[in-house]
């Protein structure tokens, strides 16, 4: 796992933007960073697919646990009324791309080390998808790289085909992020034969009269992708609509509402309960550690965002937003490599259909916020060992 400092292609801005990347610079600096790139070793993406899968299996056996348990539930600040759509969902295993990116801290020796799993809402998929290998074809065409993200959305979503109504809705906030990943999904709906129709979320309507969700021309939405968090539709002014909706299945939702369960930092404890000392875990609880590191996360908090890093009890890094009234988890804190002052990557490893698919790096500084860089990587089999 080798950080090289890389010549940028010329054109690189054209390139992206016309396969779709139109936020590649922000603030002034590129949020898509080809200057750098990740060199890793066959064994160590072997590594880290394993260790994908692994905790893929772990998220399963903690779903299993907590969906019946109402308590748990309250925990995870999931209101009361959704306790029953996400045990209904969770057993009847609705139609489901099942896909997300798990965050993971790597230093290229130890173990892989799961910060989250980002799997309602997930961004950055589009440059880990498709712009990294486009990247990779034109700079390093004889080296591999772990993606097959792309060709796997589309198996996917053809393997769904038949348990799809003729169209699926796709809806976003009115952001360019948002925006620009929820086109990619619908192009690779597309692909697989799906008709698919934009809406954005603040156009999407309730017929009173029919009792369903319809978008701004009055049509059914039977089915409705959604870049948009269940736990901010949940508080929505609309939820009683849209828990009417789930109990009469008159729209196929995805990801589905169980999604509530593993996007909610709240797991993080309950995997460690459930798996004490495994390997690609760091221990997590409630309440913060007496005398230990920890990282204290926000139960919703999404991006980085009120997120504090805590030495002895002291905090030595900190995120502003507008999160942690839900409360708090509090976990191990993982000494993330450096491999340049002030730069710490962070493994993004991605699942579609549940199975490893891919992965991005993003660098940012001790917490990784909004304002992370994605860099790609390739797969080199003459690589030998660790420069970080």
């Amino acid at each position: 796992m080798i950080r090289e400092t890389i010549e940028p292609r010329p054109d690189w801005r054209a390139t992206v933007e016309a396969e779709g990347l139109i936020w590649h610079t922000a603030d002034g600096r590129p949020y898509w960073n080809e200057a750098a790139c990740y060199r890793f070793t066959p064994a160590q993406v072997a590594t880290i697919e394993a260790a994908t899968a692994e905790l893929y299996r772990l998220f399963l056996a903690a779903g299993d646990a907590i969906v019946g348990d109402r308590a748990m539930l309250r925990r995870f600040g999931i209101p009361d009324a959704f306790h029953r759509p996400i045990a209904d969902a969770w057993n009847a295993e609705p139609p489901a791309l099942d896909y997300g990116r798990f965050d993971l801290g790597y230093d290229g020796l130890g173990p892989p080390k799961l910060f989250e799993f980002n799997c309602d809402t997930p961004t950055s998929l589009l440059e880990a998808a498709v712009i990294q290998w486009t990247w990779k074809q034109e700079r390093f065409p004889h080296a591999d790289q772990f993606n097959s993200i792309h060709d796997r959305l589309v198996v996917r979503w053809s393997d769904l085909r038949g348990r799809l109504p003729a169209a699926v809705h796709f809806a976003h906030v009115a952001d360019d992020e948002d925006a620009v990943t929820t086109a990619y999904l619908r192009d690779t709906a597309q692909r697989a034969g799906i008709a698919t129709i934009p809406i954005l979320i603040d156009d999407l309507g309730w017929d009173a009269d029919a009792r369903r969700f319809v978008d701004a021309d009055d049509r059914r939405i039977a089915a409705l992708f959604k870049l948009y968090p269940w736990e901010w539709l949940a508080n929505e002014a609309f939820a009683p609509n849209l828990l009417e909706s789930l109990s009469r299945g008159d729209t196929l939702w995805l990801e589905p509402v169980w999604k509530m369960i593993w996007s909610n930092k709240g797991i993080l404890p309950v995997l460690h309960d459930l798996f004490p000392g495994h390997p690609n875990l760091l221990a997590a609880a409630w309440s913060p550690p007496a005398d230990a590191d920890a990282v204290a996360k926000p139960l919703l908090a999404r991006e980085g965002a009120n997120v504090s890093l805590r030495r002895a009890g002291t905090i030595v890094a900190e995120t502003g937003g507008d999160y942690g009234d839900e409360g708090h988890v509090f976990q191990e804190l993982y000494p993330l490599p450096q491999p340049a002052p002030g730069i710490f990557p962070v493994i993004g490893s991605w699942v579609v259909g549940g199975e490893p698919a891919g992965m991005g790096i993003r660098e940012d500084g001790l917490i990784t916020g909004n304002g992370a860089r994605f860099v790609p990587h390739v797969i080199d089999p003459a690589a030998r060992g660790v420069s970080l």
